[in-house]
């Protein structure tokens, strides 16, 4: 048998919904429908259903998935979102010192930052003069970016896969 790269067997790439005029006034509500494993990826999936904002049905979605999320959990996505785990807004209506990860390096990028297994980004201080945000990264850098960039709640899933189990001899 010879070796698969585990990169051909992948889901699909993870990214955040489209950025659309119903999120950037109100937002937009969808059920998480199952948290899958990707072959390749530390972090897992959710598949994320999303109500059309103007036509009849349904956008699914992929995207990683955060601690604490589970299937059946109503995420919110847009600017009117409230601030609880797993929700997708834009960093401009989130206090300092806020964990969040899938966040948007430029807005509409649909998720570039902290999204490995246990990685999460901080945000630091808000400029609201240059409507700009200092966050720090998992590396510990600091970077500035747009407030209008969206980033998700809580902290990658699938932390700690790479601690090894304690074995003890009876």
């Amino acid at each position: 048998l010879s070796p698969v790269c585990l990169g051909s067997l992948r889901r699909a790439a993870s990214i955040n919904a489209e950025y659309d005029g119903a999120e950037r006034h109100g937002y937009i509500k969808g059920i998480v429908r199952e948290i899958i494993h990707d072959p390749g990826r530390g972090a897992p999936l959710a598949r994320i259903e999303f109500k059309h904002a103007y036509r009849y049905g349904n956008r699914k979605e992929l995207i990683v998935a955060c601690e604490g999320m589970y299937t059946g959990q109503f995420i919110y996505s847009g600017a009117k979102a409230e601030l609880t785990i797993g929700n997708i807004l834009p960093i401009s209506g989130m206090p300092e010192g806020t964990i969040i990860c899938n966040l948007e390096e430029s807005s509409g990028d649909r998720g570039k930052l902290a999204k490995a297994s246990g990685n999460y980004a901080t945000i630091i201080a808000h400029n609201i003069e240059a409507k700009t945000t200092r966050v720090r990264l998992p590396s510990g850098a600091k970077k500035t970016i747009r407030s209008n960039c969206r980033a998700m709640v809580g902290i990658c899933a699938g932390g700690g896969r790479i601690e090894k189990p304690l074995l003890t001899r009876a």
